[in-house]
């Protein structure tokens, strides 16, 4: 629960550093004293967006802190998952804005995201102002609560996993149907281009195969030229060619090889260089006498070429590989397209079965709704008639409908506050006052469910007053009595009475300008801020024995329930 708050240079607060204290604590003040201003400001801390010109005129910077006692409240995890360190007794939070518009978040001195920020302040700080009334008009608000009290979080956990699967198939089942609609538009194309590449019979490495070809016999005249000067340079005749002269090379040192032996080893290796020789000779003869020029085989290879160039480009290959790669692509559309009314079957059953789960799953969910639908019913009501509707009739509609990310509920809070008038959606007939009272009867409710460390209520009491008025104090009182902080925010004296703290919020005038200020009241401030709160500016003599008399006609009321409470200490320790 928050324990402390700091607040430096935001709007008109110069400096605020106060205590709070757990159970039930209200603040008053004057219309425009500030007490929306510490509002925001705790908002900052709750990671909502920061805006530069709420930093106080002339400063270079804001910072507001608070300080929260978590020792009751297992949140241990949540730190653990975001590596920062715990300390259960004084949980610190921090935001920093600079007048050049930075802004700085801080947990436990860590630097922390505004996400981050947000998850944790969601699970600190509830704060309900007028405008969360409206909440009452959404279905979605609704069908929160009622989880909240139906306590169904595994169940519904449980269902969003397999609607999540379910959706995943229904989303590959919406795809296949427009891919086959696509391929059934194209499927003559597809087979035209198909017979196409499959016609032409291409074959890997026939491209390279064929130029090289294409080049050989384009150049058939000068590849013969260049056989033949080899063959007549090696062969020549009987005195002139290459091999003769190395044969008679070789006699000649064959004659000498006996009066010099190294005449012999030049012999050896004239013999070797004669045996290659030869080889290269009959080899490029070979050749000549197979090279030929054949006009109508070059424009065969030129053709089947051509061919093969004009597919590369219409499908926008490099090679014969991606054109036969191609080819195999439509053949598998093709299988597709014939295939596909079997494949839809079968992605349409798996459809069905993951929806009959996901039904099943939403059913359990139905089962614990309606459930709790009937409690909060009469609970509700019985919250509600000492608030001044003794006729009250209050109904949770759950109808189903097509299932859906939530379920296949669809909850309708239904309200009449006479006898005589049929029930109806909340929002539509309930007065602004008849709303204020049943929100809180629903926050009592969900806290009683949820632990949430603090509830800060902003003027909940709007158009209600007298006996009414403090039974809605009596509602908050007992709910900071549960293991928590509630804060009340009020303009009537009967709640402002039955707070066990009271602060007040007022503004001062200054040499430097208007500031805000916060101060805790002790018991004779508190008598004389209540009975201004009863008479107005000027405080009579009869409005303070009034504050007096109400501050102790109420005060019974939290005696009694601390006697409860220790009668009830007393009794779990025997």
């Amino acid at each position: 629960m928050l324990r402390h708050l700091y607040i430096k240079n935001y709007t008109l607060i110069d400096e605020l550093d106060i205590d709070f204290s757990e159970g039930f604590s209200v603040i008053t003040g004057e219309t425009g004293a500030g007490k929306s201003i510490i509002l925001g400001a705790i908002g900052l801390l709750l990671g909502q967006r920061a805006d530069s010109k709420a930093i106080k005129a002339g400063a270079d910077k804001c910072v507001v802190e608070a300080h929260f006692d978590l020792s009751r409240y297992d949140m241990k995890p949540f730190f653990e998952e975001n590596d920062i360190e715990f300390d259960a007794s004084d949980t610190i939070v921090r935001r920093e804005l600079t007048a050049a518009g930075k802004s700085r978040a801080f947990i436990n001195d860590t630097p922390a995201s505004l996400a981050l920020m947000k998850e944790l302040g969601e699970q600190l700080v509830d704060v309900h102002s007028q405008h969360q009334n409206l909440l009452l008009s959404k279905q979605n608000f609704q069908l929160e609560v009622v989880d909240i009290l139906a306590k169904d979080g595994k169940e519904l956990e449980a269902y969003q996993r397999a609607y999540a699967v379910y959706r995943q198939a229904e989303h590959e089942l919406e795809e296949l149907r427009e891919e086959i609609e696509r391929n059934r538009i194209e499927a003559d194309m597809l087979q035209f281009q198909y017979e196409e590449l499959s016609n032409a019979r291409l074959v890997e490495g026939e491209q390279q195969e064929l130029e090289a070809k294409s080049d050989t016999m384009t150049h058939a005249e000068d590849i013969k030229q260049g056989f033949y000067t080899t063959v007549s340079a090696l062969n020549g005749d009987e005195q002139g060619g290459v091999l003769a002269s190395l044969k008679r090379s070789v006699s000649a040192l064959r004659g000498i090889e006996k009066v010099m032996a190294q005449a012999s080893q030049l012999a050896d290796r004239l013999d070797s260089s004669l045996i290659e020789i030869k080889d290269i000779a009959n080899e490029a003869e070979e050749l000549l006498d197979k090279v030929d020029f054949d006009p109508s085989e070059l424009d065969s290879v030129n053709a089947r070429l051509d061919r093969i160039y004009d597919l590369q480009k219409k499908y926008r290959a490099d090679s014969i590989e991606e054109l036969l790669a191609k080819q195999k692509s439509l053949h598998q559309k093709l299988l597709s397209i014939e295939n596909s009314d079997e494949e839809l079957a079968a992605l349409q059953q798996k459809r069905e079965k993951l929806h009959a789960e996901c039904l099943a799953k939403a059913q359990a969910l139905t089962a614990k709704r309606s459930k709790a639908a009937k409690t909060i019913e009469r609970q509700l009501c019985e919250r509600l008639v000492p608030l001044g509707m003794p006729n009250v009739r209050f109904e949770v509609a759950v109808e189903q409908e097509e299932i859906g990310r939530m379920g296949q509920d669809k909850v309708a809070f239904l309200f009449s506050a006479n006898t005589s008038t049929a029930l109806q959606p909340v929002s539509q007939v309930a007065s602004g006052g008849e709303i204020a009272r049943v929100m809180l009867a629903l926050k009592a409710m969900i806290s009683g469910a949820v632990k949430l460390p603090t509830i800060i209520f902003d003027e909940i009491d709007t158009g209600v007053s007298g006996k009414i008025a403090e039974q809605m104090a009596q509602i908050m009182y007992e709910m900071g009595c549960q293991d928590r902080q509630v804060i009340s925010i009020t303009h009537l004296p009967q709640i402002a009475a039955l707070g066990t703290t009271h602060y007040k919020v007022y503004k001062e005038e200054t040499k430097q300008g208007t500031t805000s200020h916060m101060t805790m009241l002790e018991a004779e401030e508190r008598v004389k801020e209540i009975a201004q709160m009863l008479s107005g500016s000027n405080v009579s003599q009869a409005a303070i024995e009034n504050a007096r008399q109400l501050l102790s006609s109420l005060a019974p009321h939290q005696h009694q329930r601390q006697s409860r409470d220790e009668d009830g200490g007393r009794r779990d320790g025997e």
